[in-house]
């Protein structure tokens, strides 16, 4: 084994669980909210996926028995890519739009909006992360070890190409996974910013916008790794983070009145007992009490 790569493969899966949680930290502590909106982001994530895959899975099968009809074979890969976005960003959007309306009925603020996009990108990260890490472990295994025992019969040749491959990857190729899920988690905010948008300017038009940027992005990963590859893909990928960050910056606002992150929840009233004390009357009121 290539003791670089040893190294590159098991970052790759730390860096996928470690950066979710390290934006949550950051925006945790800089805009003092607690962890609650980002684990109801990573649980509406996950419930959203409970529809999504089996949804997928059923319309590949009604393809496969000739119940739907299949597409022409020159729009094969192009049908596949916008079934796959729209898929995404409808079942998606819908969850989130329910969470914000049902769940995190507080979150009408751009920060919280911010740690709602955190933890649902941050939950798809570190599931990615703990399988990536998990995958490194049985390749590892397989080179030190051995691990016949538990291959299926006839999955050997199989697996013993899987590992050659794995073990010859340039190590900039192991690090890809890291850099995918830093551009998608910026996309995933931009995403709860836009459907929070629904709420503040009463216009449900924003989730058919977030629909279809959510639809575009995962169509065109799609439809990119299919026909060029992982360079040009994660390239494009990255500009749509990039225009993904300046749609969340171009929709801040002020934080509304009592929301000031800059201001500690205590500070009221810290104000309001040294008024008292430096209150002359006051202090008259209570010196006369011993007269």
């Amino acid at each position: 084994m290539n003791p670089v790569l040893i190294i590159t493969h098991l970052l790759n899966g730390l860096l996928m669980v470690a950066l979710p949680v390290a934006l949550g930290i950051f925006l945790a502590r800089k805009f003092r909210l607690g962890w609650r909106l980002w684990w109801i982001g990573a649980a509406t994530f996950v419930l959203s996926q409970i529809g999504h895959i089996p949804f997928n899975i059923a319309v590949g099968l009604l393809f496969e028995r000739g119940i739907l009809p299949a597409p022409a074979q020159n729009f094969g890969l192009i049908f596949t890519a916008v079934f796959a976005g729209l898929s995404a960003g409808v079942w998606e959007e819908i969850f989130r739009y329910g969470a914000f309306r049902w769940w995190a009925k507080d979150a009408r603020s751009w920060s919280k909006a911010l740690m709602v996009g955190s933890g649902w990108g941050g939950a798809e990260a570190i599931i990615l992360g703990v399988v990536v890490l998990i995958n490194y472990a049985v390749m590892v295994a397989a080179q030190v070890g051995d691990i016949s025992s538990l291959i299926p019969e006839g999955q050997a040749a199989l697996l013993d190409q899987q590992i050659a491959v794995y073990w010859s990857l340039p190590w900039y190729d192991t690090l890809l996974g890291a850099l995918e899920r830093a551009f998608a988690l910026t996309v995933q905010i931009c995403l709860s910013v836009m459907v929070l948008q629904v709420f503040i300017r009463k216009n449900i038009l924003w989730l058919f916008l977030a629909i279809g940027w959510h639809a575009f992005v995962d169509a065109l990963a799609v439809y990119l790794i299919s026909t060029t590859n992982a360079y040009v893909t994660e390239a494009v990928i990255g500009v749509t983070a990039i225009i993904s960050l300046v749609v969340i910056l171009a929709l801040r606002q002020p934080e509304p009145a009592g929301e000031d992150p800059h201001t500690s929840p205590l500070s009221d009233t810290s104000i309001a007992m040294v008024s008292r004390i430096e209150d002359p009357t006051l202090e008259k009121l209570d010196e006369s009490r011993y007269d």
